[in-house]
């Protein structure tokens, strides 16, 4: 499988390719009045309000740095209609992907109840990248966006 990888603070993360869409720049977001903290707000991306999730925020509990290379990857998710929907995750040193094979990683042998999204561990030559899981995020957050 084939992972983009982005950091929140010094700690790297990955998402499947297959559910990414594109990686934008930072756009100029609306904040959204009484969303939660990790709601950095929404954006026209051609021509659809998209909501935006800033991963730094939800994961370590403050906001996304701005680097260069402070990026939104724009993923697929699937409504309860099956109806495929946008949105924007906000993460910071989007800058490589990796090649996972599939037989690597697995459980990690612990989960978080209160962050079920954060998966696996695997290792490469720079350490850990922890794989977050798209269907259990973005079904937890489906009435905000």
């Amino acid at each position: 499988m084939l992972m983009l990888v982005f950091y929140v603070g010094n700690d790297r993360y990955g998402i499947d390719t297959s559910q990414v869409v594109e990686v934008i720049p930072m756009v100029i977001l609306r904040k959204l009045p009484h969303a939660p903290d990790y709601i950095a707000g929404v954006f026209n991306y051609r021509g659809k309000i998209v909501p935006a999730i800033d991963l730094c925020h939800l994961i370590q509990g403050l906001p996304s740095r701005s680097y260069l290379s402070t990026r939104i990857v724009m993923v697929n998710y699937f409504d309860t209609g099956n109806t495929p929907q946008l949105v924007g995750l906000m993460a910071e040193r989007v800058t490589e992907t990796i090649n996972k094979p599939d037989n690597e990683g697995g459980e990690n042998g612990f989960e978080v109840k209160e962050a079920p999204y954060l998966g696996e561990m695997i290792m490469d030559e720079q350490g850990m990248i922890q794989q977050v899981r798209l269907e259990y995020l973005l079904s937890e957050r489906k009435h905000l966006v």
